[in-house]
């Protein structure tokens, strides 16, 4: 067989390409993961990425995802929208495969628009904020944290079945808290309960003295104060510990998701008597039992020596989520992938058979908690 020019040119051009689509295909998957690391939200975050990091570990174990090992490139958002803006720019130029964030809701907000202009899939694991889904910045949202409507639904029937009447609120004042506010009130006129708002104290997210909105909170008389404070390394053991110094009367009632093990262990015995709700509990039914829980929980333990908490598995099963549904639809398409999340259930999650919404929520159960003793202890049947 004669070989012209022209085609011997095009073998050589072959030839030349096959090692470099052969590296392309050993070479890792980016993962990106935008949390704040610093300030007053920085310990909660770093531990996110910590979690990330041994799901990550797991995934590779596992074989990776479309027979690739996977990478977290990890950036620190600062608690602040235009610092994350920036952050996600750069882990797009990184070409990532996916980006895992979300703690302050204003922050995501930000990114999203941004994320899904350069056509990356974008998960947001647990700012709270209902625009999330609902706003256009990202037609393929996904969300693993329970939603400020869902949250809102938990703290009023547990204000209505306590007959609480005299209702206080001290609320973050952005997206998050706004909303979280807003949903509550929301479920307590819905739900017919004759409540009285005797007092509204708003703060920024970097607040951490609460004396002067205790003060008034205490003369308003309450049954019952929401707080609502997501800075869980300052604020919220703050606003704690002032509140029990102020001798604050009626039931401290705390948003869902505000309450993890670091904050009763900042705030000490003036956590003891605080109500909340969560979504998981490494070691309470169903998780306890969990065979892929257990093993996360070990591989945790084993690489940063601590037990995850809430926060970190969600950030570890949004990344197991998204590995399992790129490894079923062999795709890094942000949409492919989008798709088969958005409405799809998926077994043998640390969370259990995780099943999203067609809006990208995650569906979840929540249960109602005390503390006592600085121990979180499930109140059963509600």
């Amino acid at each position: 067989m004669t070989i012209t020019r022209r085609h011997a040119t095009t073998l050589a051009l072959a030839a030349l390409a096959a090692p470099a689509v052969a590296r392309a295909q050993q070479e890792p998957i980016k993962v990106g993961a935008i949390f704040p690391l610093s300030g007053g939200a920085g310990p909660q975050g770093q531990h996110v990425v910590q979690a990330i990091d041994s799901m990550a570990a797991l995934v590779n174990e596992a074989g990776g995802v479309l027979g690739r090992q996977i990478t977290v490139l990890k950036r620190d958002d600062e608690s602040t929208p235009a610092v994350g803006v920036s952050r996600a720019n750069e882990l797009i130029a990184e070409r990532v495969a996916v980006i895992i964030e979300g703690w302050n809701s204003p922050v995501t907000l930000a990114m999203q628009p941004v994320i899904a202009r350069a056509g990356i899939l974008d998960i947001t694991a647990i700012s709270k904020a209902d625009q999330i889904l609902s706003g256009a910045g990202n037609p393929l949202a996904i969300r693993l944290n329970s939603s400020n409507s869902q949250d809102g639904r938990v703290i009023a029937q547990h204000i209505a079945r306590s007959g609480f009447r005299r209702v206080a609120f001290l609320t973050q004042n952005d997206a998050y808290g706004n909303g979280a506010q807003a949903s509550i009130e929301g479920e307590l006129k819905a739900a017919g309960h004759d409540y009285q708002k005797v007092a509204e104290e708003r703060f920024p997210f970097t607040q951490a003295d609460f004396r002067v909105a205790l003060t008034n909170v205490r003369n308003a008389n309450p049954d019952a104060v929401v707080a609502i404070n997501a800075s869980e390394s300052l604020g919220m053991p703050a606003l704690i510990r002032q509140a029990r110094q102020l001798r604050i009367r009626g039931e401290l009632i705390c948003a869902v998701g505000t309450i993890a093990p670091s904050v009763i262990q900042v705030a000490g015995e003036a956590a003891n008597g605080v109500v909340s709700a969560d979504i998981y509990f490494p070691d309470v039914e169903p998780f306890a039992s969990n065979p892929a829980n257990r093993r996360f929980v070990r591989k945790v333990q084993e690489m940063h020596n601590y037990t995850p908490d809430k926060y970190m598995a969600l950030g570890a099963a949004a990344l197991q989520v998204w590995a399992m549904a790129a490894n079923e639809t062999r795709s890094l398409e942000r949409e492919t992938v989008a798709r088969r999340i958005r409405g799809g259930s998926f077994p043998d999650t640390i969370l259990g058979t995780a099943t999203f919404a067609p809006d990208g929520q995650l569906q979840s159960r929540h249960a109602l908690f005390t503390v006592q003793d600085q121990k979180i202890v499930v109140r059963q049947g509600q």
